[in-house]
């Protein structure tokens, strides 16, 4: 992916939220030594294309910041997954997906 904002704080998290009034909000959670996780980011690179411009896409290390993970989870009322991509339009989860599951392609149908 070529321009993932990072999630280090909780801030980070609900400026997130907040910016998904505007505009649709991706957030992949990622474990970084979980082989099925980079194939799912492996995935999102290979087809760009079908989300490039059409949402802020946002990057948590799960490992560096599990806190923020559980954060997610309760704040977003999603089940924590990894990894999961999770859609954020108008404050509310749109779509979310984990594993093999996770594609540019489903994630371009709730834009």
């Amino acid at each position: 992916m070529k321009a993932w904002n990072e999630i280090k704080s909780e801030e980070d998290l609900y400026k997130i939220i907040e910016n998904s009034v505007n505009r649709p909000q991706i957030i992949f959670k990622d474990s970084t030594s979980c082989g099925i996780s980079a194939h799912a980011k492996e995935r999102l690179d290979d087809d760009y294309s079908l989300i490039e411009g059409k949402a802020d896409f946002n990057y948590l290390n799960l490992l560096a910041h599990r806190s923020i993970s559980t954060l997610i989870a309760q704040k977003l009322e999603v089940t924590h997954q990894s990894p999961q991509i999770i859609v954020l339009k108008d404050k509310k989860v749109v779509y979310t997906s984990s594993h093999h599951a996770i594609n540019a392609a489903s994630i371009a149908k709730h834009f």
